[in-house]
């Protein structure tokens, strides 16, 4: 985990895509997108049905190192509203088990509107948390500090002759915005046209490595 700070918090990346607040315990993971390969399958598409269990044997595994208290999922956290009632016996117990032994919030994203929550936890369109707004998707109207996800970022670099392409967070002096935590989720160009108007100023991408934070200024 690499320390950094976001408009006064003190906040550590994960190379996993996930962010810790140390300060409230709290481990904040965006676009799950549960159930996304039994979505898929329902239209003809078989995609190999594994990715909820991949991606909460993840989830699982940072919430025990870290100890977190809080988990907070910034929306898209099933493929859609009807993901909870597809999940497989084993995942559905996994994630059960989380939310009985955490304070998990549920953030309602565009890919699961009208979720009806069957896996405990509190579920809310957006949030207030220690001055910091948790969202979906980043309002470029807002003037608050603001985390949230959404647009599954991901850095694109050449190297040494080759295409390096890595998950990544983009950051501005005021907004945040998180990678996608789920297994089986694609990613935008950390630059793209869509993630400069959501941020509205000059941004930073930003790669969690070992104990390192690197930084990459984002062109406009």
């Amino acid at each position: 985990m690499v320390r950094f700070s976001f408009s006064g918090h003190e906040l550590m990346a994960l190379p996993q895509g996930a962010l810790f607040w140390p300060a409230r315990g709290a481990l904040l993971v965006a676009d799950l997108h549960l159930e996304k390969a039994s979505w898929f399958a329902r239209l003809g598409q078989m995609l190999p049905p594994y990715d909820s269990m991949a991606t909460l044997s993840d989830l699982a595994a940072l919430a025990a190192s870290t100890a977190a208290r809080e988990i907070w999922c910034l929306g898209d956290s099933f493929h859609d509203r009807h993901g909870c009632d597809r999940l497989p016996e084993r995942a559905r117990e996994m994630l059960t088990g989380l939310t009985a032994s955490t304070r998990w919030t549920w953030i309602i994203g565009n890919h699961d509107p009208g979720f009806a929550d069957h896996c405990g936890g509190l579920l809310v369109e957006e949030a207030e948390v220690d001055g910091l707004i948790l969202r979906h998707q980043a309002d470029p109207a807002e003037a608050r500090p603001e985390i949230s996800g959404h647009f599954h970022p991901k850095l694109r670099i050449t190297r040494r002759g080759r295409q390096v392409s890595r998950r990544c967070f983009v950051a501005t002096g005021t907004k945040l915005i998180l990678p996608a935590f789920g297994a089986l989720t694609g990613g935008l160009d950390a630059g793209h046209p869509e993630i400069a108007r959501a941020v509205g100023g000059r941004a930073e991408a930003l790669v969690p490595v070992a104990d390192r934070l690197l930084r990459f200024p984002i062109a406009a």
